[in-house]
């Protein structure tokens, strides 16, 4: 699955947001590190996605009609085995119609169950003046309530990806606080790098963000992504 073929796909379905399945691999085509994530429209499939991930795994609704997954009951995680993803896959169906009847349900996004690290976001909108501009900051709930975030016009050099990170009023829960790890800011400035190249290279998105991305105390991983296209 290339991206002209999965814009073609969506502009065909008459959507400009990709589901997180499709942001996911293509980011991942683009060398930045995602979760593995795959999508599954039956209990069956969702089961085998779950055997070629590994255990334990979080399961999420996949519909352009919900934005807010959590809110609906539409996310169950750390899930151990086939059985408890069979339940969690009839349960987010149920939970999700319930919530919205009229939604179009696509299925279910499988994914490895990360580990938890620093919540950061990593980002970029499209300004009328000034091209796309990325945009990284505290992730997670620290989003709105802080808006702890710095930016940047494309194209991105090292330099500018590292004063990024180093730019944000949290540096401190970057560095380490608590005897918590500090982040691999390495890992972070090559990560925002790759997205500005992957931005650079296809004009056709009007804004991506990834929220959370997990910083460890080496690398990074981009739980969850969000990509909207310009619309036709």
């Amino acid at each position: 699955m290339n991206f002209e073929s999965v814009v073609e796909l969506a502009h065909a379905e008459g959507r400009d947001l990709l589901n997180e399945v499709e942001a996911k691999q293509l980011l991942a085509q683009a060398g930045v590190p995602v979760v593995e994530t795959v999508l599954a429209s039956s209990v069956e499939e969702a089961k085998l996605a779950a055997e070629k991930i590994g255990y334990p795994v979080v399961v999420k609704v996949v519909s352009a009609d919900i934005s807010h997954k959590s809110d609906v009951g539409g996310v169950k995680i750390g899930l151990a085995d086939a059985e408890e993803v069979s339940q969690a896959y009839q349960a987010i169906m149920e939970n999700s119609r319930e919530a919205v009847p009229d939604a179009v349900i696509t299925g279910v996004a499988v994914q490895g169950m990360a580990s938890e690290g620093i919540e950061v976001i990593v980002g970029m909108v499209r300004d009328p003046q000034f091209g796309p501009v990325m945009m990284f900051g505290l992730g997670g709930i620290f989003v709105e309530l802080l808006k702890d975030v710095s930016f940047r016009v494309l194209p991105l050099a090292e330099r500018d990806a590292r004063q990024m990170i180093d730019d944000i009023k949290g540096q401190a829960i970057l560095d380490g606080v608590r005897g918590q790890a500090a982040a691999d800011k390495t890992a972070l400035c090559q990560l925002i790098l790759k997205v500005g190249q992957f931005i650079e290279q296809h004009p056709e998105i009007q804004e991506l963000d990834m929220n959370p991305v997990f910083a460890y105390a080496e690398g990074a991983v981009a739980v969850d992504a969000r990509i909207v296209l310009h619309r036709e």
